[in-house]
């Protein structure tokens, strides 16, 4: 073959090249063309995240074959290596009845969807759809393809925004079976327990590190004792009278030594792990064993006492609405359980 002829042929395969690059970014283009705004967003999370994934938070604990149960419902879920406790994007839009499906509304896009149509009706709006169209994108244990989750706290507030909606008349027939599992979940976990099942979930609770613990305490136990502020509230007593079949004293005096275990069971035992044993810790006894202060004189003015006062709010609210004590616990251990425990859930 001549020179003229070698470089007729390099000419023609330079230009069946780039024919057939062109043609590969056009049919890119098209395929581009067809999918929806929100699944383009998607790919480019994805990309995004292939390419810096270096940089990305990285699970410590959580597996799809160890979910997050509540019921007869399965959410994938996960712990950070900062804390945060996520549940899977896909796993929270079918744990509260969505589809993952369709190409239109896919991914964080159709439950944030979902709750802004909602807010257009009259829903009162909050930062919810914000926290849902920013999904936090992560790399599971042991590598692989980074995912979307959500902070676990979202999915309590999910279920708020939807049986808010259905008590307004804001939603269609066809969703009502998202306010009904919505329903399902409300009953099946209380707020304050939702970080606790994703521990036991994922055996976070296993890895979690004496240095955590010291965090906690330091956060509740104050290094000084506090001046006695009246904390429990009379109806705190008068409601334990009364699911205990006791007669309710007419004036101020000793209470019996037993409301002491009551309290401890009900109230220090579910404030935060390791708080009671610390609070008993640093409390000095008198010669026959009692307690020289009350415990919540040790708790922090700006944390341990508020959440103390919160706590007793939610128990309060528990008694008043059962009709005897071990109706109250079983309540109790269901919405706030001890710390180190296995939540109830409806119909345990």
């Amino acid at each position: 073959m001549s020179e003229d002829d070698k470089r007729t042929d390099e000419i023609a395969s330079g230009h069946a090249a780039a024919l057939s690059a062109r043609g590969a970014a056009k049919g890119g283009r098209e395929r581009a063309k067809k999918l929806s705004s929100e699944k383009r967003i998607e790919i480019a999370h994805r990309a995004a995240a292939a390419r810096w994934s270096k940089d990305l938070p990285r699970a410590i604990a959580g597996s799809p074959e160890r979910p997050l149960r509540i019921g007869q419902t399965e959410i994938p879920c996960y712990v950070l290596e900062d804390g945060r406790r996520l549940l899977s994007q896909r796993g929270l839009q079918a744990g509260v009845g969505m589809s993952t499906g369709g190409a239109k509304k896919s991914g964080e896009q159709r439950m944030a969807n979902f709750i802004g149509s909602l807010q257009s009706k009259g829903l009162e709006g909050n930062d919810l759809v914000a926290r849902l169209r920013s999904p936090i994108l992560f790399l599971p244990p042991g590598g692989g393809r980074p995912a979307f989750g959500y902070e676990a706290t979202i999915l309590p507030d999910v279920c708020d925004a939807v049986l808010e909606a259905r008590k307004h008349g804001l939603l269609q027939p066809q969703q009502e079976h998202i306010a009904h599992q919505c329903e399902l979940l409300v009953r099946g976990f209380a707020r304050v327990g939702i970080i606790a099942l994703v521990d036991e979930a994922t055996g976070f609770q296993d890895l979690r590190s004496r240095d955590a613990l010291a965090k906690i305490l330091e956060a509740f136990i104050a290094t000084e004792l506090r001046k006695w502020v009246k904390t429990f509230p009379a109806d705190f007593y008068r409601e334990i009278y009364r699911l205990r079949n006791w007669k309710y004293p007419a004036a101020a005096g000793k209470r019996p030594q037993v409301l002491g275990h009551f309290t401890n069971d009900v109230v220090y035992d579910r404030l935060a792990p390791g708080v009671r044993a610390e609070l008993h810790r640093i409390t000095p006894r008198d010669e026959s064993g009692r307690l020289k202060q009350q415990l919540h004189r040790w708790l922090s003015e700006d944390v341990g006492h508020p959440k103390l006062r919160e706590h007793l709010s939610a128990v309060i609210a528990l008694m008043k609405a059962s009709d005897n004590w071990d109706g109250f616990k079983r309540s109790l251990d269901r919405a706030l359980p001890k710390y180190g425990t296995t939540m109830l859930l409806p119909g345990a």
